[in-house]
């Protein structure tokens, strides 16, 4: 299915696509049983040019729009979701909002590292009391003399335990937040150990605690109280382009059912030929083309460079609940194989159960969804 996409975003899916089958999906087993980080994708990654993906050519990136970067986040989550979220955090969360909201020396200090893979970023914005209501955060920006001092602690980051670098959202003032670039290496930085998770276990995830660590002014991005809009804006740019995320992993899990449905035979004929096991996969196969529009509608509106939260909620609320589905039918068809991990599904299913609770659950996208309706409905 191609969409709307130009005829050179095709061909980075069929590019993409090739070397995500010959690279990244026979690894997958071995990145989530090992729970270890794939560094050795990251690098391929970073030779393909995809980890400054949006980011200008001048500073070391590919100078691609959001809908590329979806595309891209859709192939790399068939083959791997442990690398897809890995390379969302770094590529999307991190470099992107950097390369976005930062001037010219910033980007000239930081973006040609993150590009090339030199350096690893991570978006700290969750802490252990301000997860769905983000802008209750109680990390604090104090001024220290031409700087600041942070201190705080931030919860569930991805790439933390591999990062060189943090954008950091803190509390500048009593109703004011504000967006630093925080290097691990700045004094009174520490990130906990890797947390066990049930699924996506190859991307770390970690705690991260700022004790009064300086962080000079130059290191702030846009004006001191900035926070909350570029923090909205992050917000709609992560759930329109990880809303391919879960497009990714049910596309490995279609694939996988219908060749199983193909090949395993009761009662005499292949399973595939049986009513209800067509009907799951005719609603699996439906759900997941609806989901891929959502995903690809939300992250051309985010290109327009206009807000898109009621697009990017849409395809994250759906896609959320679509790839549970998907995962769960698709253990359901494998039967009792599905549910051992020689086969792929069950990690396909573990790597789902995130979709619906990371970068905003889905009661909040309900919620949203509502508020922008109802707002919509007052003004016209």
């Amino acid at each position: 299915m191609n969409l709307n996409l130009t005829e050179e975003q095709r061909f980075l899916k069929k590019t993409l696509s090739d070397f995500v089958d010959r690279e990244l999906a026979p690894r997958a087993a071995v990145v989530d049983r090992e729970e270890s980080f794939p560094r050795e994708g990251f690098r391929q990654l970073a030779g393909l040019g995809l980890l400054g993906l949006t980011v200008s050519k001048e500073h070391g990136g590919a100078e691609a729009d959001l809908l590329s970067a979806a595309v891209v986040m859709e192939e790399i989550a068939r083959g791997c979701a442990s690398t897809a979220l890995s390379w969302g955090a770094h590529a999307i969360l991190c470099t992107h909002n950097l390369y976005v909201f930062s001037n010219e020396s910033q980007r000239k200090r930081y973006l040609p590292s993150l590009c090339s893979g030199g350096k690893i970023g991570a978006f700290a914005l969750t802490e252990p009391n301000a997860g769905s209501d983000a802008t209750s955060l109680s990390t604090r920006a104090a001024r220290a003399g031409k700087g600041y001092r942070l201190s705080g602690t931030k919860m569930f980051i991805t790439n933390a335990p591999v990062a060189d670098l943090f954008l950091v959202f803190a509390r500048s003032g009593p109703e004011s937040l504000s967006l630093f670039i925080v290097e691990k290496d700045f004094p009174g930085v520490s990130v906990g150990k890797p947390l066990e998770k049930l699924g996506m276990r190859g991307s770390p995830t970690a705690e991260v605690v700022l004790q009064e660590v300086p962080v000079p002014e130059e290191n702030r991005l846009g004006e001191e109280g900035e926070g909350v809009e570029m923090m909205l804006r992050a917000l709609d740019v992560e759930r329109a382009v990880f809303s391919a995320l879960p497009v990714g992993i049910a596309q490995a899990a279609l694939d996988a059912a219908v060749s199983y449905a193909r090949q395993r035979r009761q009662f005499g004929k292949p399973i595939g030929e049986f009513q209800l096991v067509q009907e799951m996969l005719a609603r699996m196969a439906t759900e997941l083309a609806a989901a891929r529009l959502l995903a690809y509608q939300a992250a051309a509106a985010a290109d327009g460079g206009a807000r898109a939260t009621c697009e990017a909620s849409y395809a994250k609320l759906f896609g959320a609940e679509m790839v549970n589905r998907v995962t769960q039918d698709a253990v359901q068809i494998f039967g009792g194989y599905g549910y051992i991990r020689e086969f792929p599904v069950e990690r396909y299913l573990r790597d789902a159960r995130l979709i619906s609770l990371g970068g905003g659950t889905s009661e909040i996208q309900k919620l949203i969804i509502a508020r922008e309706i109802l707002k919509s409905s007052e003004e016209s």
